[in-house]
């Protein structure tokens, strides 16, 4: 590996250049609420990574205290979600198209569209005491890729009991279901990942890239449809209702909801 290292901070994010090795750190504490300005930013490093022929291994990172907490509340209501949903699935949609190997290291809160973020990369990698979760549906709400995505990695049972529940799971967990790769203690996280990257550059870069068009030939087929559908089930039914409405209120200043039920 080069020892020529770049690091470029944003206002959101830390973009870290070793070749063949980038990092995207996020950095909005204190618990890296994705909002959408950290969302321009993403897409606009991973573009820039993607067009970087020296570069073939891309990093996921927060902080010790959290990955991500997920995506802001506060830009799910009428006036901004359709915004939020087109920027952060941009996001996503250019971590699954990339040609490079993604890997998310999770420590901490990794939630709602952390999660999301983190489980379409590649690989992932967690400490055994993170906590994963998608906890939409308590603001009467729904995770949007996780609903599209979910299933084909832990299984429908298992996508069902996450998404309906909302409940929180640990990184051991999360390794056992299929959500990462394995779950190592905190302290041995950041080697687990180091070994992964430096086994990866020790191989060819463009088998790498071409076999993981490969892998996900299929699955990209529908992940697309999907989205697209579970996207517009989102904002013409989901956004439509009440309690969606009441839900994310209820979280910004915060109270309890009072569901009606539609």
């Amino acid at each position: 590996m080069s020892t020529t290292s770049q690091t470029a901070t944003r206002a959101r994010i830390a973009v870290e250049l070793t070749p063949p090795v980038a990092r995207l750190r996020l950095e909005n504490p204190p618990v890296n609420v994705i909002d959408i300005p950290l969302m321009e930013e993403l897409a606009e490093a991973l573009g820039n990574v993607e067009q970087r022929s020296d570069l073939s291994v891309v990093i996921f990172s927060g902080s010790q205290h959290a990955f991500s907490a997920g995506v802001d509340v506060a830009v799910h209501t009428p006036d901004k979600v359709e915004e939020m949903l087109t920027k952060f699935h941009d996001v996503i949609g250019k971590v699954v198209a990339s040609r490079k190997i993604t890997i998310a290291a999770v420590h901490g809160h990794c939630l709602g569209g952390g999660a999301e973020l983190a489980m379409v990369c590649d690989m992932v990698y967690t400490s055994e005491l993170a906590t994963w979760g998608f906890p939409e549906i308590k603001l009467g709400c729904y995770p949007p890729v996780a609903a599209t995505a979910l299933a084909a990695l832990v299984g429908q049972k298992q996508a069902a009991d996450l998404i309906l529940t909302g409940r929180s799971i640990t990184g051991k967990e999360a390794a056992a279901v299929g959500l990462a790769n394995a779950a190592v203690p905190e302290v041995d996280l950041e080697r687990m990942v180091q070994e992964t990257v430096q086994h990866l550059v020790s191989l060819s870069p463009a088998a790498l890239s071409i076999a993981k068009k490969a892998i996900y030939a299929w699955d990209s087929i529908h992940f697309d449809k999907g989205l697209a559908r579970a996207e517009k089930i989102y904002l013409e039914e989901l956004m439509k209702t009440e309690d969606a409405q009441e839900g994310i209120s209820a979280f910004l200043k915060k109270h309890q909801p009072k569901w009606k039920g539609k």
